[in-house]
């Protein structure tokens, strides 16, 4: 498993509460792009329509060497999920408000699959309390070290 890109803003802005691996259909000339690490999942979310998922604002870079009929670079993607998952994830975002993000993206036995989460908003407090949890147990590691 090649993990290509990460959402680190996710940890640090949502507690998350499940996750799920889905797989993701593209084009050719997107799997190019992805494979050489041309992928942005910062502001992307997960939306559903018709019983489907889609990723929506993934930021795919055009592959430069492919010809003019190249793909739209924030198109909305398929997600491939089970329909009991896209099921429950429906009416997990529709009931309690929460919001599906994805994780990361990586290459799994030489397809895409796209990491994604039942995630829940943090409060502005509790993002700074974990701010002081982990300044608190970096402080710990470096005096366990023998380092002041």
């Amino acid at each position: 498993m090649k993990v290509i890109t990460n959402n680190k803003k996710a940890r640090h802005d949502y507690f998350i509460l499940d996750k799920y691996e889905a797989g993701i259909k593209l084009k050719g000339s997107e799997i190019k792009s992805i494979r050489a690490g041309k992928i942005n999942i910062g502001d992307s979310y997960v939306t559903f329509k018709n019983g489907e998922a889609f990723l929506l604002n993934a930021h795919i870079s055009k592959f430069d060497k492919s010809n003019i009929f190249n793909h739209d670079e924030t198109r909305s993607r398929k997600l491939l999920l089970h329909k009991s998952q896209i099921r429950k994830l429906h009416q997990e975002v529709m009931q309690m408000g929460h919001s599906v993000i994805p994780l990361r993206v990586y290459i799994d036995k030489g397809l895409c699959k796209v990491e994604i989460a039942l995630v829940k908003g943090k409060k502005q407090y509790d993002k700074r309390q974990d701010l002081k949890e982990r300044d608190q147990m970096a402080r710990i590691d470096r005096q366990l070290k023998g380092r002041y």
